[in-house]
């Protein structure tokens, strides 16, 4: 994954050099000039290779990365679990709604739109897909993982791992303010927060879990593809009572 800061190019260049299957520019903000302009730039110099840009989340966001070049959309402001942009920026775009305003320029171009952020159980896949998305991006359910960087942290009897978002004073300090626009600031605004997520074992196991939640989902809507999920998956609006009977109720859980 690249920004749009000055070291971007070369850094773009490192990676093809390195035979990487594709470029991931990453940007909190893609509906803009600059973001726009660098892809047209990385896209002219390195035709052959495919670029996933973003975030976006309206149509004609989608619609001018894609007219720039971009083979895949990243959508997402907001959204995940450590991200305070709507908070301090007040900008941002309910996540379904997201996937669906970018799909819908999306499938015109036939290319892949990746739901980034929001991802809190295998349902939220199965929703994410039947919206339009083709994949999704999980942060805070792997970063609980043995597998993630962090130490394993105890509170009160409870094990955590430290979890942190790209908007984190603490990583921008370390390198991705470029991502938030923030590169060169001497004061940084913020844009997430650090916290201790939950410790989930291995990835395997979680992963595992997903995909069959995943799966399961599939054969009641009676999808025996993605493509399949996404074509015949209907949604309805429903009452906070029925957001109520949704959830396990009624009972104290063990």
């Amino acid at each position: 994954a690249v920004g749009v800061g000055e070291e971007s190019s070369e850094r773009v260049k490192k990676l093809i050099d390195a035979h990487v299957d594709f470029i991931v520019i990453d940007t909190s903000h893609g509906h803009s000039k600059r973001v726009i302009d660098f892809l047209k730039r990385v896209k002219d110099k390195f035709p052959d290779t495919p670029i996933i840009s973003g975030n976006v989340v309206t149509g004609d966001g989608a619609m001018a990365l894609l007219e720039a070049g971009s083979d895949a959309i990243k959508v997402g402001i907001g959204v995940g679990s450590i991200c305070t942009t709507r908070i301090v920026t007040g900008v941002g775009v309910p996540q379904f709604t997201a996937i669906v305003n970018v799909y819908e320029v999306a499938k015109e171009y036939n290319v892949p739109v990746i739901s980034d952020g929001g991802i809190r159980s295998s349902g939220d896949i199965v929703k994410a897909i039947g919206g339009g998305a083709d994949s999704v991006m999980i942060g805070s359910l792997l970063a609980g993982c043995d597998e993630s960087p962090s130490k394993l942290i105890e509170r009160e009897g409870k094990k955590y791992k430290y979890y942190r978002g790209m908007g984190s004073l603490p990583a921008m300090k370390k390198g991705s303010a470029d991502r938030y626009g923030e590169d060169g600031r001497a004061k940084m605004i913020p844009e997430g927060v650090e916290s201790l997520t939950p410790y989930r074992g291995k990835v395997k196991d979680v992963l595992f879990e997903l995909v069959s939640g995943l799966r399961s989902g599939m054969g009641y809507v009676g999808a025996r593809t993605i493509e399949e999920l996404k074509k015949k998956a209907k949604f309805y609006r429903i009452t906070n009572m029925g957001l109520i009977e949704s959830r396990v109720h009624d009972v104290k859980e063990l």
